[in-house]
Parts: structure tokens; sequence; C-alpha cells
């Protein structure tokens, strides 16, 4: 795309998201279905504004999806108020390990033996499909302060959890194609792909996070300085947590997740002789018993429209590559067998034994929306090496699914929570 066409998606999606924001709210469906249809209006199937080539754009596309994650991550780490060590972590990381992990090897049967695809872009496709979508999913996900159901706090938890896990096997995929150095019996790959990437960034995010949040509170309580320009600190947040895990080879993607959650857990440390202030009350920034939370709010306030910007981008973005679809004809049956088998089977074997009644488990089971983090995965395969008619395949497969994810999901998401949140409340 050109620079004015740059100029002009950006204006359209900032003039879109002030004039839509209230009306998408009374809408019976998801404002991702809004974005879809807008994305192909805009793209080659209509006016032609909107120009990217899932393989020829890989690069730039990466790099946009990269930035809506870590936006959308950081939100939901800033949102989820569950200690790390609480049992309640027990069902997301079910979810997102053991899983994720049967879906992939699910999707890679299928895609060897269904698809007569080679064993390795078999299993990077079961990488790139695998993992749910925190920004699509936060219509069905809990605000802060309302995590009171395993359902809506496990899809929370997997859908930021399994965007990191989901890189490891995307490279063994990749490693399998000759693309990327797996070592001498998958060594390398054992050691530094799945696990020091998992546990450094999970470390590098809970330190960053809890440093930095500790560091304001501190300086605004203590010294009455470093107050306002919280953009500046969700930003700078996002962008240390990711950068040093990155530079130590390790998730970005868990570090940022964790960072936000660390942040969200800094502590105030009340001045002797000074009381919390009377409810109603405004709650200055420097307030010794009230600075993290003031600090915390404006920081979640400022990344939740980052976050609604992200999504519409990119979801018009994704709508606007609809038609690089080629021969689609596999997704009238590979669609349906990954929403209607090989997800719920997944999810219900991976919560084998986690006493979750099989209502949440069908529930969730149902709902793991694909978008923005597939797409992502996909874009860093094409922009690693994929080529050829394999990258066609993958193309067609992955946009073919979320666009049947946004759809699907967008149309029974909302009925379904709120049928849900009834039953729950006995009503």
């Amino acid at each position: 795309m050109s620079n004015p066409g740059w100029a002009l998606l950006a204006g359209l999606i900032l003039i879109a998201m002030m004039l839509t924001g209230t009306l998408l709210s009374r809408l019976p469906l998801s404002g991702a279905m809004v974005y879809l249809v807008g994305g192909m209006v805009l793209g080659p199937l209509g006016i032609s504004i909107i120009d990217l080539h899932p393989i020829k754009d890989a690069a730039t596309l990466e790099l946009m999806t990269e930035i809506a994650l870590l936006i959308s991550l950081f939100s939901v780490g800033l949102k989820l108020e569950v200690p790390i060590l609480d049992r309640r972590w027990i069902a997301p990381y079910r979810l997102a390990f053991i899983s994720m992990t049967i879906t992939v090897a699910l999707i890679a049967a299928i895609g060897v033996y269904g698809l007569a695809m080679p064993l390795g872009v078999a299993v990077l496709l079961g990488g790139i499909l695998a993992p749910t979508d925190p920004v699509l999913a936060t219509a069905i996900q809990a605000e802060p302060g309302a995590i009171h159901d395993t359902a809506r706090f496990s899809l929370a938890g997997e859908g930021a959890l399994n965007d990191g896990t989901a890189f490891p096997l995307v490279l063994l995929g990749l490693g399998l194609m000759q693309l990327h150095d797996l070592g001498e019996s998958g060594r390398q790959w054992w050691a530094l792909d799945l696990l020091w990437s998992m546990v450094g960034g999970i470390a590098a995010g809970v330190l960053v996070g809890a440093l930095l949040g500790k560091l304001v509170v501190y300086l605004r309580t203590r010294h009455q300085s470093a107050t306002g320009l919280d953009e500046f600190l969700a930003l700078g947040v996002i962008a240390i947590s990711f950068g040093a895990a990155q530079l130590c080879h390790a998730s970005g993607f868990l570090a940022v997740f964790f960072a936000g959650m660390a942040l969200r857990s800094a502590r105030n440390f009340p001045l002797l002789g000074t009381k919390p202030m009377a409810p109603g009350m405004n709650e200055p920034a420097t307030h010794s018993h009230h600075a993290s939370g003031v600090m915390t709010r404006a920081v979640l306030g400022f990344n939740e429209q980052l976050e609604r910007i992200a999504e519409l981008g990119i979801v018009l973005v994704v709508g606007a590559m609809l038609p690089y679809i080629a021969n689609p004809a596999s997704l009238w049956w590979f669609v349906p067998a990954l929403f209607l088998v090989v997800r719920p089977l997944s999810v219900l074997l991976g919560m084998a034994g986690a006493a979750v009644p099989l209502q949440q488990s069908m529930l969730v089971g149902w709902l793991g929306i694909r978008g923005i983090g597939s797409v992502y995965y996909l874009e860093f395969a094409l922009n690693h090496g994929v080529s050829g008619a394999s990258a066609q395949q993958l193309v067609t497969l992955t946009l073919g699914v979320v666009a049947a994810s946004i759809l699907v999901h967008g149309v029974t998401g909302r009925p379904l929570m709120r049928c849900y949140d009834r039953r729950l409340g006995g009503g």
C-alpha cells in the first residue's frame, strides 16, 4: 500500500471507532463481524482501499498482528485479578498446554491424512490454528473485578497463555520443513524453543511488571512525582517486557501478559498516620492507600482503547484478504471438523479429572475463537521461508477458519454467555 493509502486506512479506523462505538454495543452481533464485512468492502472485492497480500506483504502483516497481540495480552493481564499461584489457574493451564497440544496433534493428523500435507506443513498448520484469540474474545471475557466463574476465566486465561505456548509448536513445524534449526535430535528445540522460551518469558514479565509497578507507586506516594502520562507507562511496560524477553530468546508474548498481571498486583504501602479516603471521593494518584488502583485503572483504560483500534484494523485487513483464498473446497469439511470435533474433544481430554462441570467444558469447547493470533503465526511462517503451494494452502485454511470463527462465534457467543449467566445465577 502507498503512504496515502495507509493514511486513509488509519483515518477510517479512527473515525469508525468514534462513530460506531455506541452503535455496535446495541447490536446482537460482535463488532468483529461488522469489521470483517467492512474489510471486504474496502478490499479488492470492493473499492480496493486496503490492498495487502498475505504472502507478498507478510513482513508488514506480521508486524501489525504482533503489535495487536501485545496490546491485547497486556490488557488481559491487567484484567485478571487472580494471583498467579491461585488454584483457579489450573483450568487455563490445562487448556493452554494439554488441550492445545492435543489440538495441534489432531490438526496435524487431519493435515497429513485428509489434506495430503507433508508432516512439517501439517504440524505448522496445527500450531497456527491451535491458539484461541485474546483480541476477539473480549465480548465473552470477564471484566476487572468480575471473574467469578470457571468458563470466563478459563477462556480469558487460555487466550492469553496459548499465544506463547503455541510458538514452540510453530517452530517445530518450521523445523520439520528445514526452515528452523531444531538442533541435534531436537535438543535445541526442547531446551531453548520450548522450556526456556516459556520459563524465561514468564520470569521476564513478572520481573518487569513488578519492578516498574512498585517504582511508580513509590515515587507517587513518597515523592508526589511520576504522576499522569499513564499512557507512556502502558507502552513502556509492553515494550520493555517484550524486548527483554526477546533479547533473552524467551517468549515476548508470555512476558507481556505476565507483566500486565504483575503490574496489576503492585500493592500500596500506606504511610503511617494516613487513612483511606472516604467512599465517593476522588482518589488521587499520590494517596498512599489508593495509588496502585489509580495507576492500574488509568493504564487499563488507555490500553483498552488501543485494543479496540487494533481489533478494528486487523479484522478489516483480514476481510480485505479473503479474496486470496484459493481452492476453498476443503474448507467446507475442515472448518466443521475443527469447530465440532477437534476443539471440543481437545478441551474434554485436557480438562479430564479437573472436576469441571460438563456444561462449562462444552461451553469452553465451543467458544475457541480463532483470530488475530492465527493470522500472526501464519504471517510469521510466510515471512520465515514457507512458500509455494504450501504457503497458499496455509493462507486458504487460516483465513477461512478465522473468517468462519468470527462469523459463527460472533453470532453464538453472546447468547450462549447470557444463557450461561442465567444458569449460573439460578435464574
